[in-house]
């Protein structure tokens, strides 16, 4: 979805408020795709600094289904954007090695590109089901926030390997 700033970029003082619904249906991190279940529609707005030089806001929630990062269940995961950048006109642009408005062709916005772009910055580190999920067994893969299993979960000190060694070599004792 493109939006065009040309009215905005060149009229000093121009303010352009809008309301849009982006056409994300799915959300791409690395290989991983992850369906949207919903999207609220984003509050944008658009404030000319001087000639050249814009403010674009843009606030909004979109929901996504991944997995628990514990567990593996299934869960929408809501994920709330509050954007603040400044674009320039192609002309004003400031010269840079790393191009960072590459949601910008000419004048135009492309609103779906900064929203993925900045999803992905926002990414959460882990994502869980609930707070106090425990996950699921790492031997027999019982779901842990069900019930527990019987298996053994003493992990032995790995520094401790050497003497363990040492005492299963002399059986003398």
């Amino acid at each position: 979805m493109f939006v065009n700033l040309t009215e905005v970029l060149l009229n000093e003082g121009r303010v352009v408020t809008m309301q849009a619904e982006p056409e994300i249906r799915q959300i791409m991190i690395g290989k991983e795709t992850f369906p949207v279940s919903s999207i609220t529609p984003f509050a944008m707005t658009f404030t000319n600094l001087e000639k050249g030089k814009a403010r674009v806001e843009v606030e909004g929630k979109i929901i996504f289904s991944t997995c628990c990062s514990r567990c593996l269940k299934e869960v929408d995961t809501a994920l709330e954007l509050a954007i603040d950048r400044t674009v320039f006109a192609p002309d004003r642009a400031p010269s840079s090695e790393d191009d960072d408005q590459e949601y910008m062709n000419g004048y135009q916005m492309d609103i779906e590109e900064l929203l993925c772009n900045e999803i992905v910055i926002n990414w959460p580190m882990k994502i869980l089901c609930r707070p106090d999920c425990h996950g699921i067994c790492r031997q027999c893969g019982q779901d842990l926030n069900t019930g527990t299993c019987d298996c053994d979960t003493f992990v032995p000190d790995p520094r401790m390997a050497v003497i363990k060694d040492i005492f299963n070599g002399s059986k003398e004792v």
